[in-house]
């Protein structure tokens, strides 16, 4: 088979999106298809790999290093015409998100699209709440132009549901338990933190922004750090956030963006992931913690709700209760005994989660998608596709 994948983000750009994009991708490939990416030029790029295709971009406003797609229907329709696809996967909602679907309406291409961003949620965080209502009804106009939204949790599959969003597909996240695995912990790392075996490590990972819900997981460790004075808190990841707290907390370790094996040897290195977040659609970096064995706290949704347990891996607290949050941080930081169960019990909550079982569910569904367009017959008129678009 022969699809396409359409993206405003992809590595090197380092976020949930791109990585998870990267991995359906690969998947893919590893399945023996043809698979074409689409996404923006970024700034080092040249012409690209063989199989992309680099459209315009310009900067994404407060996510400095991310771009955004510029429209490009034509470029795609022209692209997708000569040589099409048998099905499109469209990740991201922007400029050419909706380029992307327009392109294959036009065509009668089948496409699905995934929802990894709850733009909705985003507005609060950066203060426009009021806007939260439109970003939703704006997502559910993109997405229910495609065949299939994929989701990566039942709950929010559920919401969604109810939110009138159609054709919704639950489509389950998986973590390289190769990589990440506590057999990387790494005591010369842990040195140049100013941390010995006994020093207790909260650890943080993932973009340093105002939507991450940041000042609690300091709060969080201000308030263990009193039964436990010589703890370090150590940040992995960058964003715009990050001078801001680098000032405000000079005692706090930043180690910036890591990657691969150097990634995997943090996380297995901390003995406490603490994760504030309450803006993720799913957050691949709480099965990356658990996986290298690591504790978590974080709020009982996406991946917390369905992988960790309370009090087994950690703490899933009810979404919003801060006060419990920084109770569970600090509670487990003083117990080692009970912390270092669940150090052993974190990873057979997701050892079982095969990145090859869900490239062949996503792989399963493109077909499927594929053969229905294939039994409806021609393509749609062009004249219905605008009245669709419009």
């Amino acid at each position: 088979m022969r699809y396409a994948i359409v993206s405003e983000t992809y590595p090197p750009e380092i976020n949930g999106v791109a990585l998870t994009v990267q991995g359906l991708e690969q998947g893919l490939r590893a399945r023996g298809h043809e698979v074409q990416v689409v996404r923006p030029r970024q700034v080092a790029d040249g012409n690209g790999a063989d199989h992309e295709v680099l459209v315009r971009g310009a900067p994404l406003p407060r996510y400095p290093g991310l771009r955004l797609g510029l429209p490009a229907t034509s470029r795609l329709q022209t692209l997708w015409r000569e040589a099409p696809p048998d099905a499109i996967y469209v990740a991201t909602e922007g400029p050419l998100g909706w380029s992307a679907l327009r392109a294959a309406r036009r065509l009668g291409i089948p496409a699905a699209t995934g929802f990894h961003t709850r733009f909705d949620e985003y507005m609060r965080d950066y203060g426009a709440a009021f806007l939260a209502q439109t970003a939703l009804r704006w997502m559910r106009r993109f997405h229910n132009s495609a065949q299939a939204t994929l989701v990566p949790t039942r709950e929010l599959a559920d919401f969604l549901q109810q939110q009138r969003f159609a054709n919704v597909v639950h489509l389950p996240r998986a973590v390289d338990t190769a990589l990440f695995d506590p057999r990387h912990r790494d005591d010369t790392l842990r040195a140049a933190w100013g941390a010995d075996e006994h020093t207790f490590v909260a650890i943080y990972v993932g973009r340093i922004a105002a939507e991450k819900n940041l000042d609690l997981s300091v709060r969080a460790f201000r308030e263990l750090q009193a039964n436990r004075p010589d703890a370090r808190f150590v940040w992995v990841g960058d964003g715009p956030a990050r001078a801001k707290l680098q000032l405000e907390n000079p005692d706090f370790v930043f180690c910036g963006v890591q990657r691969g094996e150097a990634l995997a040897r943090h996380f297995a290195s901390g003995d406490l992931f603490v994760f504030p977040s309450l803006s993720e659609t799913f957050g691949n970096v709480t099965l990356e913690a658990l996986a290298s064995g690591v504790p978590t706290v974080a709020f009982d949704y996406g991946a917390a709700r369905e992988h960790l347990r309370d009090g087994v891996h950690g703490a899933a607290i009810a979404p919003g209760d801060e006060a419990a949050f920084i109770a569970a941080c600090a509670r487990i930081a003083g117990d080692d005994l009970s912390r270092t169960a669940m150090r052993m019990a974190t990873r057979q909550a997701v050892i079982g989660l095969n990145p090859e079982q869900v490239s062949t569910d996503f792989d399963a569904l493109l077909q499927q998608l594929a053969r229905s367009r294939q039994a409806d017959g021609a393509a749609m008129d062009p004249s219905t596709a605008e009245r669709e678009a419009s």
